[in-house]
């Protein structure tokens, strides 16, 4: 079989351990920070493909995307190394796209070889795949997250989109399923369409508004959803092409600011 780099791919045959690795170079476009317990063992989870047949409570529901995929690993090291693997592919994506990047590069980058490389994603695609569903697979954790806080659901919708922004500077796979979203004809899946779980987030919460009084008399719930969708992913593009979203946080609260006012209640 050959990959989009033009290689050709081994048969991802189960071995009882892949090799050790080296960790990943950490540098990135943009920072890291240091993950809780529970986001570690979700990415893992996520990673390795545990549980990709359930559906999680909430609008942002799991939906595994057609592609080939490598064995789950059953070792603890394994889905360590897989996840290193899918962290790796996700710096690279980030900054070159889908295109120019290699499994030999993502190999070299986590310093082990190719064929070990495939014995976790047989092709490139499955790497781009895995990069995209970990992306959706941070929305029901910060949906999860605000919502534990208590808030009424326009302080909620708020925060959401607050929390998302932040996510988008610091977190290296939402920023890459981002980009692999926008190259989605260059790749050989069915990849979710964008947008839509978001809009339909925010219209339900919007509605929730309206009922409580929340909203200015005549905002209608999901013109206002659609209008923050828009709004929201449209400065984190408009950020990433100046600053490379070094100030998404910055830019997203005020455009915020103007539009929640807009649409609250007085």
């Amino acid at each position: 079989m050959t990959d989009r780099t033009g290689t050709t791919a081994p048969n991802p045959a189960p071995t009882a351990e892949e090799p050790t690795v080296a960790e990943p170079d950490p540098g990135s476009r943009s920072g890291t920070r240091a993950k809780t317990g529970a986001e570690s063992r979700a990415e893992s989870r996520a990673a390795t493909g545990a549980g990709t047949g359930a559906e999680r409570p909430g609008p942002f529901r799991v939906r595994p995307i057609a592609t080939r995929r490598g064995p789950d690993p059953k070792q603890d090291r394994a889905a360590r190394t897989r996840l290193l693997v899918l962290t790796a592919a996700a710096e690279l994506f980030t900054v070159r796209g889908f295109r120019h990047t290699s499994v030999q590069d993502v190999a070299d980058r986590v310093g082990m070889t190719k064929g070990a490389v495939y014995f976790h994603y047989p092709t490139k695609e499955a790497l781009a795949v895995a990069v995209v569903e970990q992306h959706y697979a941070r929305w029901p954790l910060l949906l999860a997250g605000v919502t534990a806080e208590g808030h009424g659901p326009l302080e909620t919708a708020e925060r959401l989109l607050a929390g998302a922004a932040l996510a988008f500077r610091e977190d290296v796979v939402v920023q890459a399923g981002t980009r692999l979203q926008v190259e989605r004809p260059q790749i050989d899946a069915e990849l979710p369409t964008p947008y839509v779980d978001w809009t339909e987030l925010l219209a339900g919460l919007l509605s929730r508004a309206e009922a409580l009084g929340e909203l200015r008399a005549g905002v209608r719930p999901r013109a206002a959803a659609r209008s923050l969708v828009a709004a929201f992913f449209g400065a984190q593009h408009v950020s990433d092409v100046l600053r490379e979203r070094a100030d998404i946080v910055e830019r997203w609260a005020e455009t915020s600011e103007l539009l929640f006012r807009a649409i609250r209640a007085e």
